[in-house]
């Protein structure tokens, strides 16, 4: 089995496997004691915390260790807002966040609070200068993450940053998905990522705060952690994250260019082998180890467990993904497709012989599940000349069938007629101008209905 989704979760490290026994016989005292075993775990915890830092990229002093990625951000953006009350109560985020930051953003906006959110380029990533202008006087936090998790774009962090420090206003970055290729560049103030994402264990997570930030913990706080993160520290599962973060940079370096290389020779297969396929993400500005392209009349789902079966594991921003009943946030910021979205993240060390195999199973199971949804064929010449306008009811059909049904009757009316597409899946707001876009067809628009929405298209060629 050829597991292609690091970018959710990344297996244990040898290095963190090897660091968590050892810790396990060594760390499993209480670091705040003096007797000789609690001054033996504080040996290892402070060693992990100096290893950690300097991989950030900040002093010891400023980093803690929390429960997992997630509370890393939430206390973070938790922490600063409230540091910065007098400011104000306005967050600036970018559309393209993890869920855990717009989760923190609503959670906020619903407590009373502003939330401004920055859309994004198609390429995924935020204008600096449109960024800056959603600062404000009474802008409490901003947050941006160094990478996009779903599509791999990295982010302009660097020119961000100065524009906040101008600003007076201290910036967040989500770096879970980049820290393990190297330091956040720029003058951010804040930091979290998280160690399952580099193949250390789950539930330890990196919060860094940089000195001079305003920050009041929220909640009841303890003596550990410099306050900021209650409880007994799983000092073993800190010393094996802390030890494989090392490792994986090293291993890092010497890999970008590899899978850089495996990543371009994807998107340049995908998009000459698979008929009507969309490669998203900036090409050039991107992780060197991911890749995400969005297949027409194709079902997510259906997709993924196909490509199971043939022995890959991957994974999907589509909005037909079991987990979803509504398109990724991310895509639909884009403005991208996100019928049959897939997600491939390689692993440190993937066999060239894997990716070749991908490569040449992936179109026969593409076109196996446009198949059996009764999906156009690709070239196909369809009738012509019917009347100016048609009707499609697609109501209480999940994508990808209304696009589907869309394609299968475009031909039917004249050059310059419409069809109204009447769907009430959200995915249709994105899929058919998406759709339109690649077929070279014009989106009129959205218009209210009984149910759902009606889209217009007109057939322009």
């Amino acid at each position: 089995m050829a597991y292609f989704d690091v970018a959710s979760s990344a297996p244990l490290h040898p290095v963190a496997r090897q660091a968590l026994q050892a810790s396990l016989d060594e760390g499993w005292a209480d670091p705040a004691r003096l007797y000789r075993e609690g001054r033996r775990a504080r040996l290892l915890l402070d060693a992990s915390r100096e290893a950690a830092a300097e991989a950030v990229g900040c002093r010891p002093d400023e980093l803690t260790f929390t429960p997992s990625g997630t509370h890393a951000v939430h206390s973070g953006i938790a922490g600063a807002l409230a540091g910065r009350h007098r400011v104000g109560r306005h967050l600036v985020v970018s559309a393209v966040e993890h869920s855990s930051v717009l989760h923190a953003a609503d959670a906020h906006e619903a407590a009373g609070g502003a939330v401004a959110r920055v859309p994004v380029e198609r390429s995924g990533a935020v204008d600096p200068e449109a960024y800056a202008g959603a600062l404000r006087d009474d802008t409490a936090l901003a947050c941006l993450q160094s990478a996009n998790h779903e599509v791999g774009t990295v982010q302009p962090v660097a020119e961000v940053a100065a524009a906040c420090r101008a600003a007076g206003v201290p910036l967040l970055v989500d770096a879970a998905q980049s820290l393990a290729w190297g330091p956040v560049h720029g003058d951010w103030s804040l930091l979290a990522a998280s160690a399952h994402k580099w193949g250390g264990p789950a539930g330890v997570g990196l919060l860094a705060v940089r000195k001079g930030v305003r920050f009041a913990t929220r909640g009841p706080a303890d003596e550990r952690e410099s306050g900021r993160s209650a409880g007994f520290p799983n000092l073993p599962a800190i010393v094996a994250a802390a030890a494989s973060l090392r490792a994986v940079r090293d291993e890092a370096a010497a890999e970008a260019e590899r899978l850089r290389g495996l990543v371009g020779r994807i998107r340049t297969r995908v998009a000459e082998s698979v008929p009507e396929v969309e490669v998203v993400g900036d090409p050039v500005r991107r992780l060197p180890h991911l890749v995400t392209f969005s297949c027409l009349y194709v079902d997510g789902e259906a997709l993924l467990h196909e490509l199971d079966r043939s022995g890959f594991s991957v994974s999907s921003g589509s909005s037909c993904t079991s987990s979803t009943l509504t398109p990724s946030h991310v895509l639909h910021a884009m403005g991208v497709l996100s019928e049959g979205n897939v997600r491939v993240s390689l692993p440190l060390g993937v066999a060239e012989a894997d990716v070749e195999r991908f490569l040449e199973v992936l179109p026969g199971v593409v076109a196996g599940v446009r198949e059996r949804l009764g999906a156009p064929v690709a070239g196909a010449a369809g009738a012509s000349g019917g009347g100016g306008e048609l009707v499609v009811d697609a109501l209480g059909k999940r994508c990808p069938v209304p696009v589907i049904e869309l394609a299968k009757v475009i031909d039917d009316v004249p050059v310059g007629g419409t069809v109204r597409v009447l769907a009430d899946d959200a995915a249709a707001r994105l899929d058919i101008p998406a759709w339109c876009g690649m077929r070279g067809q014009e989106y009129v628009g959205e218009e209210p209905a009984e149910r759902g929405a009606a889209h217009v298209v007109r057939r322009l060629v």
